[in-house]
């Protein structure tokens, strides 16, 4: 009776993890939805939408290499459609520059030394 009992426990317990994990996937996807939806993301959003650490996109900022707008000189927001032309428009710039780069390195040894 004590096993059937322990069984019975360990098989709630699992169910409802399993639910728990389901519902957050749900979750995450409604958000992603809502992203979608929105033409202004914030600083967060623009993290959450791109998959960049915050830290990562706040030195894009900084540098100014990402498209983003000030309006009080405090909050930092973005432009959903202009994020999404960046993302892929940087990916071709960032895979010409490696390949250039490899070039030059290849090209301009001297001796077996960079």
């Amino acid at each position: 009776m004590f096993n059937s009992l322990n069984n019975r426990q360990m098989s709630n317990e699992f169910n409802t993890v399993e639910t728990l994990n389901r519902l957050e996937k749900q979750i995450a996807n409604l958000q992603g939805n809502i992203l979608n939806q929105k033409n202004v993301l914030t600083f967060s959003e623009a993290a959450h939408y791109t998959g960049f650490s915050k830290s990562y996109l706040y030195k894009l900022t900084s540098l100014e290499k990402i498209p983003f707008s000030k309006p009080a000189g405090k909050m930092i927001f973005f432009d959903r459609v202009e994020l999404e032309k960046w993302l892929l428009n940087n990916q071709a710039i960032h895979e010409e520059i490696e390949n250039a780069a490899a070039t030059y390195v290849t090209l301009n040894r001297k001796g077996g030394r960079l």
